[in-house]
């Protein structure tokens, strides 16, 4: 996992990256865990959505292996924050009722040892999975200005059929996807949330709480903001598409994956 990245982004990561209920509310009802059941969460990062479960009854090892991002993790007496990778977790064999790895699969070194170790830990599930796949979304204004990082994404985020196939490989797995449309409202602020919004492009605690800018060279960046900078003030912007802020959500290719071993 990208250790080094998010301790040179993920100082200020709580100021943009906060637990959006509805995802949350998708990740509870996937579960489907009763009451005090025991989670691991893997990349946890700041643990928003550690700590969210918690507030659910959950009880939570978040993983995490960037010391900044466990540090800013909020003192919870139901979440245990632990130094530790999805391809070595630190956790006995079948210590947990289920797995959740929130936008941090594209992180893994190997998603094929992962999944030997979500097993490992949790070897019937559920591992509910919350991805994204630039190939099956719609294709974003974001790709006009940014396309370096646009293209880097698809190397970066493996398609959704090799997540499910590292995972699920003996076939013994069902599986069950989700689309999740952003919605322009997102609380937790991933780089495409502000498809409708372009001009929170311009702050730079936003696009430094995202690995995607956080990776691009400070060329590439400030060239697609000086061009979007001058497209807005010419109004080419929301000419070729100023709909979108009236939309109420984008199809990006956010996804929920549901891995369980069947009965």
């Amino acid at each position: 996992m990208d250790e080094i990245i998010y301790n040179s982004i993920g100082s200020d990561y709580n100021t943009n990256r906060v637990a959006d209920p509805r995802i949350l509310n998708i990740i509870d009802t996937l579960l489907d865990l009763p009451s005090g059941s025991v989670i691991a969460d893997i990349g946890a990062g700041t643990g928003n959505y550690s700590n969210a479960l918690a507030g659910l009854g959950y009880k939570v090892f978040a993983v995490e292996p960037s010391e900044t991002m466990r540090h800013q993790t909020k003192a919870n007496d139901r979440v245990t924050c632990i130094s530790g990778t999805a391809e070595s977790i630190p956790l006995p064999e079948q210590s947990v009722n289920g797995i959740i790895v929130i936008l941090a699969i594209h992180h893994f070194s190997s998603i094929e040892r992962a999944s030997l170790e979500m097993q490992r830990i949790c070897p019937t599930g559920p591992i509910i999975i919350f991805t994204f796949d630039p190939r099956v979304g719609q294709e974003p204004w974001f790709k006009d200005y940014f396309f370096e990082i646009y293209q880097r994404d698809f190397m970066t985020f493996p398609p959704l059929e090799k997540v499910i196939e590292a995972i699920a490989f003996e076939g013994s797995w069902s599986k069950e996807i989700l689309s999740f449309p952003l919605p322009k409202d997102l609380s937790d602020r991933n780089m495409y949330s502000a498809w409708s919004e372009p001009e929170k492009y311009f702050d730079a605690r936003f696009r430094q709480n995202t690995s995607g800018f956080a990776l691009a060279s400070p060329v590439v960046v400030q060239s697609g903001l000086s061009r979007l900078q001058n497209d807005l003030q010419s109004g080419a912007w929301d000419k070729k598409y100023g709909y979108l802020r009236n939309q109420k959500e984008f199809d990006a290719g956010f996804t929920f994956i549901k891995l369980q071993l069947r009965h």
